[in-house]
């Protein structure tokens, strides 16, 4: 019986790791007759497995989904991978943080003592940033909706909320979709139709949910929070996925977090507003604290250093945090920028004449 045991276990275990199994390959695999499989492949069904046998010269094997969820097997790296992203999602946003606290308990409790070992002492602490009033929470059925309609590539209607709920201040309005909603009726007005839009891609971005979506009134390319979504039923037709600009969500995304139509590789050519300067500060130091940008070294302390922001005065201020002397490279503008904040710190330095 324990070799029965054990025999099935790897049979499961080959059907999770291959879609599609031949009798005779099973058979090799696990030395034993075309037979043995059979009953086994028997044994798994009256387990609730649910094993699809297929028809052809050879014959084979499938495992398909079934109504219920039956036990699963998981080698070493999946276990751990699957306790780590259990741990990450209680920070999502999503609506899942208990069941995947839940969800995490349940398959600790069962793993054995060496991978429950490395799981313990890789301990996760999701932590947000401390924000002034709590992070918008989405509905996991919403999520759920959207996720199908993406998956099947159908037309989704929605309402979309231009207030969401008690949240953060948005970066950039038009990057988040807070223009979507703005200008469609005021006080008094009737409520907007029904968004159209193919769905194309459900993303995370600074612990907030955002879908990529074909506008279809509008004919072109938006992002809309999910936490303002509304999803509306039934799903629409069916349509071939356009191609996303930029290349990938990855591309698109940051692109338009930073205001601009395409983003590149370096991570500094998207941002609108790009300049040059040389800090008198060692190239190390300066890279701890330098995410998006080109740092250089030029000599014991100091580097050249090209960033990116929104606007003039904003890249100004982002270099100005840098307590070291500055030489800028360019362009003129953000010279100017240097020289226009420039005054207005020396103007805010200045005490009042009356008090």
């Amino acid at each position: 019986m324990p070799k029965t045991s054990a025999r099935l276990l790897s049979l499961l275990s080959l059907l999770q790791a291959r879609r599609d199994w031949p009798g005779a390959l099973l058979a090799e695999r696990l030395d034993v007759s075309p037979r043995t499989v059979r009953r086994d492949v028997d044994r798994l069904r009256e387990l609730g497995y649910p094993v699809a046998a297929m028809k052809g010269p050879d014959g084979g094997y499938r495992l398909d989904a079934g109504t219920e969820l039956p036990p699963l097997l998981f080698d070493d790296e999946q276990a751990v991978a699957l306790a780590v992203a259990l741990q990450i999602a209680t920070a999502s946003g999503a609506g899942i943080e208990e069941a995947a606290a839940r969800a995490l308990n349940t398959v600790r409790q069962v793993l054995p003592a060496r991978l429950r070992h490395r799981v313990d002492t890789l301990r996760v602490t999701a932590v947000d940033r401390p924000e002034s009033r709590p992070g918008p929470q989405v509905d996991s059925g919403v999520l759920m909706a959207i996720g199908a309609a993406v998956h099947a590539r159908e037309v989704l209607r929605f309402d979309y909320s231009p207030v969401s709920a008690p949240g953060p201040a948005p970066v950039r309005p038009e990057a988040e979709g807070e223009a979507e909603g703005a200008g469609e009726g005021g006080r008094g007005a009737l409520p907007p139709p029904p968004r159209r839009v193919e769905p194309h891609h459900l993303v995370t971005w600074g612990r907030r949910w955002y879908l990529v979506a074909w506008d279809l009134e509008r004919g072109d390319w938006r992002t809309f929070r999910a936490d303002r979504i509304a999803p509306r039923a039934p799903t629409g037709p069916r349509f071939t996925p356009r191609e996303l600009p930029g290349g990938s969500v990855a591309d698109f995304i940051t692109a338009r977090f930073r205001g601009t139509t395409t983003a590149t590789g370096d991570g500094v050519g998207g941002w609108p507003c790009r300049g040059e300067v040389i800090l008198s500060l060692p190239a190390a130091e300066v890279l701890r604290h330098t995410r998006d940008g080109i740092v250089e070294e030029l000599g014991p302390d100091r580097c050249r250093l090209v960033l990116g922001s929104w606007s003039w005065p904003g890249l100004v201020a982002a270099i100005g945090r840098f307590d070291a002397d500055i030489e800028v490279i360019g362009p003129p503008e953000l010279r100017s920028a240097f020289a226009q904040l420039a005054a207005r710190y020396a103007a805010a330095a200045t005490p009042p004449r009356h008090p």
